[in-house]
């Protein structure tokens, strides 16, 4: 049976990075004898060029009949404009609600030879090992009204937030079963002593902890989370949140591990594929760079990881996902990094093509 993948590889350095991914699958389905059928097609910026829609209607039915999408950053300065109707980043939101991916999985995990590249001390971040999982298709980025408006000769605006019941207990049993499956214990984040929405999520967390007992369970304020995720990152295993908290802090936590250009995501629903897995949208949680697209400076190693996502969650192929994990790390203790890493003694600096040439190569050369 073929499995189908759809690349949507984006704007700015997005074509690099998901190529460079895009091979790495290949190598890994040569060696595994993986039938991968991969299609590609346009997203965000460029399709809003083509076709005036950052996801046209045959894209969106492409990766409705697909097995796991593959996706690069979208958006950049030429789309920017605030008055615009359409942008780039609409594509992903009705990706996300169309295909119900309604947890966003990142994990973050440090490595000792990289923690020169995080701006925290070394005893910090030593030893990081930590999801987050933000709720994705519900809260202020869907709900309704959303607008501009003039009230008389002023200018306002308004953006709701709105949470039911089944959108947040379904993110949180994810989270209890995930973190069954880690080192058992899970913080639910929220602003409980603000807002209505949050005061339901904290209600419902609670419950559901009481069918997790052998979940060690917590909460935490948005705020004093932000805090303790730069003070004290060991002590957290996952990380369960609402969509704008979790899109805030997986932001900041990208500095523990020393650059985005490390971090993996992936975006998941309840439908099945033909594997018999969860349907998933596979991507780094990096911009696009427009700066530097083009250049063969970009960090190619969270799409490859992000593929490595994508055949552990969507094809159930944890194997042939951590002999991409193991080719990357291995890659990176020989020194080699790209120039979002920081640099030192004993380190050889590369660019995008030669830093996914160096990982098949290391995959090739275990498989062999």
């Amino acid at each position: 049976m073929a499995y189908k993948i759809l690349a949507l590889k984006g704007d700015g350095i997005g074509p690099e990075v998901v190529g460079e991914a895009l091979q790495v699958l290949r190598v890994v389905a040569r060696n595994a004898a993986l039938d991968l059928e991969f299609k590609e097609a346009p997203v965000g910026g460029h399709a809003l060029d083509q076709f005036g829609t950052p996801l046209p209607d045959d894209v969106l039915r492409q990766a409705q009949d697909s097995d796991a999408i593959l996706l690069g950053a979208v958006g950049g300065p030429k789309w920017d404009s605030p008055q615009a109707d359409k942008r780039p980043e609409q594509a992903l939101l009705a990706l996300r609600k169309t295909l119900g991916l309604f947890a966003n999985v990142r994990p973050v995990k440090t490595v000792k030879e990289l923690m020169p590249a995080s701006p925290l001390r070394p005893e910090v971040v030593n030893g990081v090992d930590l999801v987050v999982v933000r709720e994705l298709t519900g809260g202020i980025y869907y709900g309704k009204p959303s607008e501009r408006r003039r009230n008389g000769d002023a200018r306002e605006a308004v953006d709701t937030l709105f949470y039911s019941e089944e959108e947040i207990t379904r993110v949180l049993r994810y989270g209890f079963e995930l973190a069954r499956r880690r080192r058992k214990r899970l913080t639910s984040v929220d602003k409980a002593n603000i807002l209505a929405s949050s005061r339901l999520w904290r209600e419902i967390a609670g419950e559901l902890a009481a069918q997790y007992k052998d979940v060690a369970f917590d909460n935490q304020l948005v705020d004093s989370m932000a805090m303790h995720l730069i003070r004290r990152p060991r002590d957290f295993d996952v990380i369960v949140t609402e969509n704008m908290f979790g899109d805030i802090l997986t932001d900041e936590a990208s500095v523990l591990a020393g650059s985005m250009g490390l971090l993996p995501s992936a975006s998941l629903g309840d439908e099945l594929n033909s594997a018999g897995c969860r349907v998933g949208l596979f991507e780094p949680i990096h911009g696009s760079a427009p700066d530097i697209a083009g250049r063969d400076e970009a960090n190619p190693l969270a799409a490859i990881l992000s593929a490595a996502m994508l055949l552990e969650h969507s094809l159930g192929m944890r194997g042939e996902a951590e002999s991409i994990e193991q080719a990357v790390e291995g890659v990176v203790r020989e020194g080699y990094r790209t120039r979002d890493l920081a640099g030192g003694p004993g380190t050889k600096m590369v660019g995008c093509k030669a830093m996914g040439r160096l990982v098949r190569e290391r995959i090739e050369n275990v498989e062999g």
